[in-house]
């Protein structure tokens, strides 16, 4: 993502994450496959976490348009995903169709009843849970769907990197979770406006333990090589210090 204008002060009381994705579902889906944040920097990195997934059974918790869906159906997985956001469910369904994907819409906020406990064996979720305002129902619900051994793998907007701007934390200190507001560039005119929720690193990670997740390896990315050469500001800005970090658990 590109930031023009930010401001600590939520716009309105809606899920962040429908809010904001249902501004610009489509220019989205178009666009986030090979735009040099997502397809050079963010995406290889989760994806390197997840291992083989070939035969077994994922959950892609807040899918959007269905990328990362479509590329594990595509790598053998049988995939089950879910999105807030109903145009970005229709998008997902679109992408996804002939692949063993299920996509429904759910809510990463509320329980995710039509799933089965210990019912999956990998669980992504990508540069989502930053729209989850309380982190531990989301993973106890997690837990709870995941099979004894399973691993977790999301990415976040790395905190300290959004506590550097301080119109993103306003006048919070950096332990308390603000609520924050964004105009996106990138996605061409009219730019969204995005709000989402930064946290202290802390509060990311005892979450999970509390919840029954040891942690396995935390992933601060550094951009694909080929970034410099499609992207060369960027590049030389995310090999300086990161915009997301990428973590992952294991259920015990």
């Amino acid at each position: 993502m590109s930031t023009d204008d930010k401001n600590s002060t939520p716009a309105s009381n809606e899920l962040p994450g429908r809010a904001s994705y249902t501004q610009f579902a489509q220019r989205y889906a178009e666009q986030a496959p090979v735009k040099p944040h997502n397809a050079l920097y963010e995406r290889p990195a989760t994806r390197s976490l997840l291992g083989a997934v070939a035969g077994l059974d994922v959950l892609d918790a807040g899918c959007g348009p269905g990328i990362v869906s479509a590329e594990l159906a595509g790598d053998g997985a049988r995939v089950q995903a879910f999105d807030v956001t109903p145009a970005m469910v229709e998008l997902a369904k679109t992408r996804c169709a002939g692949l063993a994907v299920d996509i429904v819409q759910g809510d990463l906020a509320r329980p995710l009843e039509w799933l089965a406990s210990a019912s999956v064996d990998r669980i992504v979720c990508s540069l989502a849970l930053d729209y989850v305002e309380h982190l531990t129902p989301t993973f106890q619900e997690f837990h709870r769907v995941a099979r004894p051994g399973a691993l977790l793998v999301f990415s976040m907007s790395h905190p300290m990197r959004d506590w550097i701007d301080t119109r993103t934390r306003g006048s919070r200190t950096y332990f308390e979770t603000t609520r924050f507001g964004l105009h996106w560039g990138g996605f061409g005119e009219p730019k969204p406006w995005v709000e989402a929720f930064r946290r202290p690193l802390a509060d990311i990670f005892n979450a999970l333990m509390e919840t029954g997740w040891a942690i396995d390896r935390v992933l601060e990315p550094v951009p694909q090589p080929e970034m410099k050469a499609v992207s060369p500001a960027l590049h030389a800005e995310l090999v300086q210090a990161p915009a997301f970090i990428c973590v992952r658990a294991r259920r015990v």
